[in-house]
């Protein structure tokens, strides 16, 4: 009894998970089941297939900028005010101090730093001490792990806040990252969003008029530059606007931003992109326009001003606006930039390709056809080879697509060209369980058995080469799995599935139409 009612409702849930896939749009009071669905892959729907490599080296020049900004302010902490602290190379720092701060350089270096390790020293003619600080090679080797690792990420968090169903996003060697985004035909929005480095900086406007010192007529004062604004064209392309001379000191960075929202804007179709400020963003905010009212402000992302308003009055309650004409695909992409963090190291399109959804409508078509006649070919050697015994065989078939296929949906996996194939696969091996039970049927009822015993025994003693034979294969699936990338994880997926269900059907299913059929009617011999 317990069996039946396994079976059945096996049966019913698997119906379930499968309705939102084949009934679309699903009634109201079925709405729960609206997330298990099958989605469909890259190769199957279309989409876009990128390739990214990260400039870890970038990320390792980012690191020893940050300390050698660090090692300035401690120098003047220390009172060593006159040291100059400049960057020779990639790993390199150069200290120049007058020679008797040695001894305080060294244990500053020690203390704060022991990332680096001192390098030679030369005294110059003025009788000033140049020191070399060379980052330890240990140190670089972790940079680049974390650059590629947080790029990752950062980049994985993009995308998910971007609503890409089931991307693929993975490592490819020591500074690439393969992004494949199903049912995504835009890849340039794609792009733009994914590659943006949002290097988000709070900074005073010097000078509004700057155009002599863009056009190069009048030199660019010292600690300022030359940044432009946001514009748009007629067409709504993106161009330098108006160039203004911002100080070059930056106040306020992205790292205070802890959240940003997309709100309509002053006109009916703009958007504009509120900050909300952390603790220290909301004090370092509350200071800065408290000490520079009635100056202009720029918000600089990637060093394009995108707003510059003027400051009227404190502000306190640590929030923020960016304001630059977007529409609401530009504002959103930008709040989940912002909200997600900048990228660590800059990173380049290594490859590119565009999947149309024709192509994936004809591997659709190729897989269909190959699981029907696949299917059918299986079906009729069952049907013809052990009659009435291949036609339970053959039933034990449908059940386990129709498991897979749910269990399928309910994981919200992707299907793909090689789960296709999985699914191909697993249907020739789904009856090589009923084909070891019916042989030794037939070879119980050879040895006159009668029809009862020779059913219990032929289950019994194929179960343990059934078990073996299965479990092997599950056991490659799940190795295929964990090492596998991408389309082999597919195909490892399906067939893992597949060998459960095959296994669950031939034993429990067609068992119980077998015990159904002997304790209804008085079988004298059976058709195998």
């Amino acid at each position: 009894m317990y069996r039946t009612l396994l079976v059945l409702g096996l049966t019913f849930i698997a119906v379930l998970c499968l309705l939102p896939t084949i009934w679309q749009p699903l009634p109201s009071w079925l709405s729960f089941l609206s997330a298990n669905r099958v989605s469909l892959g890259l190769d199957l729907q279309g989409g876009t297939h990128l390739v990214l490599t990260v400039d870890i080296d970038q990320a390792v020049v980012n690191s020893v900028e940050i300390n050698a900004d660090e090692l300035r302010r401690e120098l003047r902490k220390a009172g060593v005010k006159s040291a100059k602290v400049e960057r020779l190379d990639q790993t390199t720092l150069a200290v120049t101090l007058p020679n008797d701060q040695r001894d305080k350089l060294g244990d500053m270096v020690g203390q704060s730093f022991p990332n680096f390790k001192l390098g030679t020293a030369e005294t110059t003619s003025e009788g000033m001490l140049v020191q070399k600080l060379s980052l330890l090679p240990e140190e670089v080797r972790r940079i680049k792990q974390s650059a590629l690792e947080q790029s990752l990420e950062t980049i994985r968090n993009r995308i998910d806040q971007f609503g890409v169903t089931e991307p693929v996003i993975q490592r490819q060697g020591d500074r690439d990252i393969v992004i494949q985004l199903p049912g995504i035909q835009d890849p340039e929005r794609a792009k733009e969003l994914i590659g943006k480095t949002a290097v988000l900086s709070f900074k005073l406007v010097r000078d509004a008029n700057a155009e002599p010192f863009a056009k190069g007529t009048q030199p660019v004062p010292a600690g300022t530059e030359v940044l432009y604004e946001l514009s748009k064209g007629p067409g709504g392309e993106r161009r330098k606007g108006q160039p203004l001379l911002v100080e070059s000191s930056t106040l306020m960075t992205g790292d205070v931003v802890s959240d940003a929202r997309v709100r309509p804007g002053d006109l009916p179709s703009s958007r504009i992109v509120a900050l909300d400020l952390n603790a220290r963003g909301a004090r370092l905010f509350e200071e800065i326009t408290a000490a520079n009212v009635n100056r202009r402000l720029a918000i600089v992302l990637d060093d394009t001003i995108y707003s510059a308003p003027v400051i009227k009055e404190r502000i306190p309650g640590g929030r923020a606006v960016i304001s630059g004409s977007f529409t609401t695909d530009e504002a959103r992409d930008l709040a989940i930039v912002l909200r997600t963090g900048a990228l660590p190291a800059p990173v380049t399109v290594a490859e590119e390709r565009t999947v149309g959804p024709t192509l994936g409508e004809d591997s659709i078509r190729q897989g269909i056809r190959s699981f029907v006649v696949g299917g059918t070919l299986v079906i009729l050697f069952m049907l013809f080879y052990y009659r009435f015994a291949g036609l339970l065989a053959d039933l034990a078939l449908i059940w386990n697509v129709l498991f897979l296929v749910a269990a399928l949906a309910a994981f919200q996996a992707t299907l793909t060209l090689p789960g296709i194939a999985g699914i191909v696969l697993t249907l020739g091996m789904a009856v090589d369980a009923n084909v070891l039970i019916n042989e030794r049927i037939r070879e119980e009822l050879r040895n006159g058995k009668s029809a009862r015993a020779a059913i219990e025994a032929g289950y019994e003693r194929a179960l343990p080469s059934i078990l073996d034979s299965n479990t092997t294969t599950f056991l490659s699936g799940v190795i295929l799995f964990q090492f596998g990338t991408g389309p082999i994880k597919g195909f490892a997926v399906t067939l893992c599935i597949g060998i459960v269900s095959s296994l669950f059907t031939a034993v429990v299913g067609t068992r119980l139409i077998w015990d159904y059929m002997l304790s209804r009617r008085h079988v004298q011999t059976l058709s195998v």
